[in-house]
């Protein structure tokens, strides 16, 4: 169970916004220096490709809203996005045609179970419950408005790439070797099927939502999108309005609530920022109004995400003031009551 080892760091408690660059850039050396020698985890291999990942690779990043980039070790590392594309798929399709009918047909309530559980949607009445794990992504994705599998998928790379500022290409040695794996995704969407819970044909559907798993990004790509929910769905780097801020605010809700599966409660009581991970070793977590970490590092605990990510988010949360939660005493203790609700 993850449990953030940063007692020693001082908590700074603050609404601004981030330090200053200088500061930024000491305290991400830091966090890469204190956690790059911990060796806890696994490397995925339940889709072969991944084991083939260097476990000794960590890199960081961080974009404040204004811009500002920092990054520190194995930023610039291209790995498959994997889950942390439901984010932004959920973002893409709720600008698309609305907040409303992503609620209504898939849901924004953790399952408490994994990412990849069948047994949640039978629980559920068939019912995906978030667009976080596997059974709501694939929902999601077959939500997109199209025509054919083919102009989906495109309009979703098209996308996620407007998110990261950048074109993003497939790794194709990742699509074929999850396609080869991914027979649970298929009998998922079958089942969503069965119980008229997907849009679009199943075959097509997994296939576009394992190529978008299967986008090739960096830290330093994954520091941009959440820069862009950090401030109201414009890219901090090429000023372009991807989504609104209303789906911006949609999307870092259900990301606090769910984004890291059954260990989001956990993590919102531990770093106090909306996140989402993926089994490649990415993890993207969001500070509104502020900014957003990327890290990469493909050793992954039980749940399925970074150790040393989440620690060095932990530490990064903390020196630099990203908790969402946390806040200082008012200074002015003579304002009384009456004058405090005016």
């Amino acid at each position: 169970m993850f449990k953030a080892d940063v007692q020693d760091v001082a908590q700074r408690a603050f609404t601004g916004g981030l330090p200053s660059k200088t500061r930024v850039n000491e305290v991400l050396a830091e966090a890469h220096a204190r956690y790059a020698p911990h060796n806890d985890g696994v490397v995925a291999d339940y889709i072969p490709i991944l084991a083939e990942a260097d476990p000794s690779m960590f890199g960081l990043s961080l974009v404040g809203v204004n811009g500002h980039t920092h990054q520190v070790g194995d930023a610039e590392i291209a790995f498959s996005i994997q889950s942390i594309s439901k984010a932004f798929v959920f973002a893409l399709v709720c600008e698309a045609i609305g907040h409303n009918a992503v609620h209504d047909r898939v849901g924004v309530n953790n399952t408490g179970l994994p990412f990849n559980s069948v047994m949640a949607l039978e629980l559920h009445d068939g019912s995906p419950m978030n667009p976080m794990v596997n059974a709501g992504a694939i929902a999601t994705t077959a939500m997109m408005p199209a025509t054919s599998g083919e102009e989906r998928w495109q309009l979703i790379r098209n996308g996620l790439s407007r998110f990261a500022g950048r074109e993003l290409m497939l790794d194709g040695e990742v699509y074929r070797s999850e396609s080869l794996t991914n027979q649970r995704n298929h009998a998922i969407a079958k089942l969503l099927d069965s119980y008229d819970r997907l849009d679009a044909n199943a075959e097509d559907t997994v296939d576009v939502y394992t190529r978008q798993c299967a986008l090739a990004v960096t830290a330093q790509d994954l520091a941009v999108m959440g820069a862009t929910l950090a401030d109201g769905g414009v890219n901090p780097i090429t000023g372009e309005q991807v989504v609104s801020a209303e789906v911006s605010r949609d999307t870092l809700a259900v990301l606090a609530s769910c984004g890291m599966y059954e260990r989001s409660g956990e993590w919102l009581f531990e770093i106090g920022l909306p996140a989402k991970s993926g089994v490649a070793g990415g993890i993207v977590a969001i500070s509104p109004g502020k900014g957003a970490l990327g890290t990469y590092s493909p050793p992954l605990d039980e749940a399925g995400n970074s150790v040393r990510g989440q620690r060095a988010c932990a530490y990064l949360s903390r020196a630099l003031g990203l908790n969402l939660f946390a806040s200082t005493p008012t200074q002015n203790l003579s304002v009384s009551r009456e004058e405090s609700l005016a």
